[in-house]
Order: structure tokens, then sequence, then C-alpha cells
């Protein structure tokens, strides 16, 4: 997939046309993926460009903080040196603020498109857990069942929180178990038996199922919907 780097709009010669034809064939590439109805990584890469752009924009001194896993510190200092020295240049300035406007609208149009199919999937998850639910639901496991409901995919799931600006944030990890045939014998009380039975580490682990008719692509949108869409299902649980 063409990509782009993560200063992309600063690096090397600054021209309007240059960048902007940089960007469109970036965004023709990831709406490439769009139209086949798969988000992911795509999705997560074009929102770090455009946060790294509106970051830019609004000249944050600390970008360090939105994108630690992202940015080198010698990549943060090139950003904040070169701000600095295009305030001083009135026509470099002007023509790096077209390229920056320019971007983000189109980022936007792209990112709306995304945004419609995973919101056009969240609405076809359907939620609900299997059996009792225990006080700790921070780890358990969760089963996958899409399109002709012909197997159950089976994952573990361990949820952690995090701080970022004085807010708190839940993650989700996940790790692939196996997959059940759907049949009489293997219904989803009986899987969550033959899982306690097996991991004996979790005696009394959450469980929960997520149905849906989609037969999108898994790994690039089902599993990442479903997996966000559960830890806001715990969550309001909570």
């Amino acid at each position: 997939m063409k990509t782009l780097s993560q200063t992309w709009f600063a690096d090397g010669y600054i021209d309007f046309e240059l960048k902007k034809y940089t960007l469109l064939a970036y965004l023709q590439e990831v709406s490439k993926y769009f139209n086949e109805n798969k988000l992911y990584p795509q999705l997560s890469d074009i929102i770090f460009h455009y946060n790294n752009i509106i970051a830019f924009r609004e000249n944050k001194k600390y970008l360090q903080e939105q994108f630690p896993k992202k940015l080198t510190g010698l990549q943060i200092e090139k950003l904040q040196v070169l701000y600095e020295q295009m305030i001083g240049d009135d026509d470099l300035m002007q023509e790096l603020e077209e390229i920056i406007n320019y971007s983000v609208g189109e980022m936007q149009a792209t990112i709306g498109n995304a945004t419609e199919i995973y919101e056009f999937v969240e609405t076809k998850l359907t939620i609900y857990p299997v059996g009792l639910v225990p006080l700790d639901v921070n780890e358990g496991y969760f089963f996958l069942n899409e399109g002709s409901y012909q197997s159950t995919r089976v994952y573990w799931y361990r949820l952690s929180f995090f701080e970022k600006h004085d807010e708190r944030y839940r993650s989700i990890r996940t790790e692939f178990i196996d997959s059940w045939e759907r049949n009489l014998a293997n219904t989803y009380e009986s899987i969550k038996t033959d899982l306690i039975r097996s991991k004996t580490e979790l005696p009394n682990p959450a469980v929960y199922t997520i149905e849906t008719e989609l037969k999108f692509p898994l790994e690039e949108t089902l599993l990442p919907v479903a997996k966000r869409s559960l830890v806001r299902y715990i969550a309001k649980a909570a």
C-alpha cells in the first residue's frame, strides 16, 4: 500500500501541486481498500496523518503527547523548528497552509466514507453474554459468528486502562484460540464449558458472543469493529 511519511507535507520541496498529487495518490490507494469494505489498518493510518497535520496547523507544542508511538523526538523537533522558521517566510508559510488546508478537506472526506462503513457494521453486530457474568470482566473470551454462522471463532481478550490528557481509556488485547463448528452439540454454553475445562487459568471467565449476518472481511473489518464494540458494551454494562 502507498503510504505517507509522518512529515510528508513538510518534507523536501514544498509545492502545493506536488504535495496535492502525493496526497491524492495515497488517498486513492486507501479508498481502494475502503471500497472493498476493508477498514484496517488503513483507517488508523489516515486518522494518524489527519491528526498530525491538524496538530501542526494549530502549532501544538506537545506533539509527543498526542503521537508517542508514531513520532520520534527528532521528528517532533523537526516539525517545531520548521514551523518557527516558516513564520518568518510569508510566501513559504502561505504555500504550506494551502497544502494543509487542502489536505484536511480531502482527508476528512475519505475518513467520512470509512466512518459510514464502520457505523454500518457496528449497527449489524449483536452482543450478549453467555451464561452468568462474573464480577471481573476484564479478562475472558468472546465468540465471533459472521455470515452463515457455520463456525464460531473464539478469542481470548484482556482489557486494560491507560491515561491520556487526564482522561482514562480502555484498551483490549486479543488472541485467537480456535474455531468450533456450529451444530447442535457445539452450543455457546458447551463451548464455554470446554474452555473452562481446558483453560484452567480462567476458572470463571466472562464470555460474550458477537453475531452478525454480514460477510465482510474478517481481519480488516469485522474483527476490529467487534473488538471496539465489545469494549464499549462492557464499559456500558459496568
